[in-house]
This record gives structure tokens, sequence and C-alpha cells, in this order.
């Protein structure tokens, strides 16, 4: 079989966490080269890591893999500094996809928010005369709106043609769910249907089932009680599109259920729930656990009986299948969720849950009453069989790469 020069573009990267670190790792145990174009890792605290800067580990060699680092202003704390943050990679990897001596077979950019990095993959593939693949797990220009509430047609509409243009110059786009493929080649300006191909997200080996005896031991470290109380865990970023202030008022609905709700986490919006779940009244049925290194989270879940994810009430997020749903499953965890839309088709289709109306906290209080009820082996068990069936890694990364062998 022949095997690739990957240039991988992604504006985050190890030592950040992000799914593509562990894709290229992948992609080089199966013996392809893969070179990285990336930032200096600042997310998400908003400054540099230690050890790293303008003049810090700009190159260096990871598990096999080489990096470069472009400069970048650090996204800070604000608004401000989050944009120019953006504009600062664009930037500088446009010109470094004119200048740097790479080579490679074909680039792959990876997109979560900016779609703007995706200029310098283009930049690298154009230079290089190569094919370029797209990773869509962000929609803009629906995020930008959904996100900052912007919909001024002097913002938008440019956003809309640098989208275009991305859609344009690239040969096969991959997106994170079958609505995403929709909206993409429903575009105002077309988008051909057979350069865009549903490739859901995976979850990395490490997540997978744990003893549970021994998930409550380690999990007690983190002040998660080893107690007979009924725990719902949410794991992952805390800000307002997850729609979790929904829990502080289905907790005052639950006084004396004997019910806990484990957050796992951090995020703008940590600090407004902590403040709404002391006014609530309802500090005694939550436990916030800081953000953990990935490899942490199964063994958190597996301590608890069930996983809650929630989204927003906004079209944009019932059109994305969201990652921790992923990792949730192959865990075995049976699933809550204030979710509608491809979130809803999977939990439905998988039978591995309950889903419920978005901001319908009576109706999430009698799920989690329902779910308490029931005995969950079956759950768990479709849990499993369902992502092994549709999301499990190696059925994901050979299909992968069936695309990246067949282009020259």
């Amino acid at each position: 079989m022949d095997k690739k020069s990957i240039l991988v573009v992604s504006q985050y990267f190890y030592p950040e966490t992000f799914r593509v670190n562990d894709m290229c790792q992948e992609w080089v145990k199966r013996g392809h080269k893969v070179t990285v174009v990336t930032g200096i890792p600042n997310y998400p605290e908003g400054k540099f890591y230690e050890g790293y800067g303008y003049l810090h580990k700009r190159h260096e060699i990871w598990n096999g893999i080489e990096i470069y680092r472009i400069p970048l202003i650090p996204r800070g704390k604000n608004s401000i500094g989050l944009m120019a943050n953006y504009v600062s990679f664009m930037v500088a990897g446009m010109l470094a996809g004119k200048l740097k001596n790479v080579k490679a077979d074909l680039v792959f950019s990876f997109e979560v928010s900016p779609m703007t990095q995706v200029l310098t993959g283009i930049s690298f593939a154009k230079r290089l005369h190569v094919p370029h693949f797209l990773y869509v797990q962000d929609l803009w220009p629906e995020n930008v709106i959904t996100v900052t509430g912007i919909k001024n047609p002097a913002i938008i509409k440019p956003i809309d043609k640098m989208v275009d243009h991305i859609y344009e110059n690239t040969d096969e786009i991959f997106a994170t769910s079958p609505s995403f493929v929709e909206a993409i080649c429903n575009r105002k300006k077309k988008v051909a249907k057979e350069k865009v191909h549903y490739w859901p997200q995976y979850a990395e080996e490490f997540y997978k089932p744990v003893d549970k005896a021994a998930a409550k031991e380690e999990a007690a470290k983190y002040g998660v009680s080893n107690d007979d109380s009924f725990k719902v865990i949410f794991t992952g970023n805390i800000g307002l599109a997850q729609g979790l202030q929904i829990l502080p008022k289905t907790a005052e609905l639950l006084k004396g259920e004997n019910i806990k709700f484990v957050i796992v986490g951090d995020g703008r919006y940590k600090d407004e729930l902590i403040s709404e779940i002391k006014r609530r009244n309802v500090s005694d049925m939550f436990i916030m656990v800081p953000r953990q290194p990935a490899e942490k989270i199964p063994q958190l879940l597996c301590a608890c009986d069930v996983a809650f994810l929630s989204f927003a009430d906004d079209d944009l997020w019932k059109m994305t299948i969201p990652a921790k749903l992923q990792s949730y499953m192959v865990c075995g965890m049976p699933i809550i969720a204030s979710a509608q839309g491809e979130t809803q088709r999977v939990i439905d289709e998988a039978e591995c849950g309950i889903c419920t109306k978005i901001g319908d906290e009576q109706a999430l209080a009698d799920a989690i009453c329902n779910m308490k009820s029931k005995n969950i082996a079956n759950i768990r068990e479709n849990a499993k069989q369902y992502f092994k069936t549709h999301f499990e890694k190696k059925l994901l990364m050979d299909k992968m790469e069936k695309f990246l062998l067949d282009e020259s």
C-alpha cells in the first residue's frame, strides 16, 4: 500500500488537546509521514504555554510528527484578544504557505473555529500543487452568527464569500454530521455533493469502560463522593452554547431525590453557573471538578450513573453531533440529553438514553427520575454497540485512508 506525506494545518495542536492530535498519531502508525503547521499553544487559557513562545519551541518532533509553529497573538480573555488571535494566525499562516519549504502529497486542514485558518491550508496546497482536504467541525458563517450574535451583512457577507472560496478550493470535504453535509451542499453557491462526505468524530482508545469500584475510588480524589446518590455527569467546555443553565433549575425540582450533578470542566460560563447554583440554593447537589486531562475522563464517567449533554436552543446546535456523545457511548454510559436534531437522532437510534426538549427543566427532571428507576444494563450495552458500529476509530480511519490513497 502506498504511503503519503501529509501536511496537516490546524491552529490548535499538541499540547493543546484536540482530536487532530490522535488522528496524526494514527497516520504515523500507519506509515504515513505527517508534518503539522500550527500556532503557538495558548488554548484555552489565553496565554502561551510554559516553555513556548515567539523564540522558543517553534519547531519540534512529537511522537514522530514534525511540528512547525507559526507566530500568533495569544487569545487572551476577551473578544478583542480572540479576534487578534484569529487574524494573526490567518495572516502568518498564509505567508508561511508561500514561504515555508515544506513538502507534501496533500494538505489536510482540520477546522474548528476559526475557519479563517483554512486559508493557510489552501495557501500551502496551491504552492505545492497538491490536493486540499478539509474536515469541517464548525459550520461558518452559522457559527459566527450563533456564538457572537453578529448578523450585520457588512460582516457576515465577507465571511460567507470566504467560505465559498474555501469550499471551491478544497478537493474533498468531510463533515461531522449528515446535517452539516446537507448545509454545505445547499449553500447559495452550490458545493458539489460528490466531494462532501459524512465523517463523524470518534473517541480515542483510552475512552473505554473501566472497573466501577476502581473508578469510584479514583473519582473520590476529585470530590466525587462514593455514596448511594444517583450521579449525573457532564464533561467538557462550560459555555453558553452548552445550555447548562437548565441544570440549577432542574436541581431545584429534584430536591430530596438523592441526585447529584457532577460537572467536569471549565469555560466562560462556569462562574455564572456557580452563581446560579448558589442563588437557587442547590449547591449540595453539585460537585464541581476542574478541567481534567482527557485520559482521566473515563474514570470519572464510570464513577457516575448517567452522562448528560445539552445545547442552547439554536438551529446550528440541532445540526451538531457533539464529540462528547461518542465518548459517553464508548464508555457504556446511559445518556440524558436536553437536545434535539442530530443528537436526538443518534440517541434514539442507539436506544441508549432519553432526550428532552431543549430548555424544559421539568421534562429533564422527569427523565432523570425515569432513568434512576430503570435497569440500565441494556442501555449501557446499546451505547457501546452503536459506537462500535458507527463511530469506532479503526472503521473511520480506514475510510479516511481510502480517500488519502486515492489522491495522486
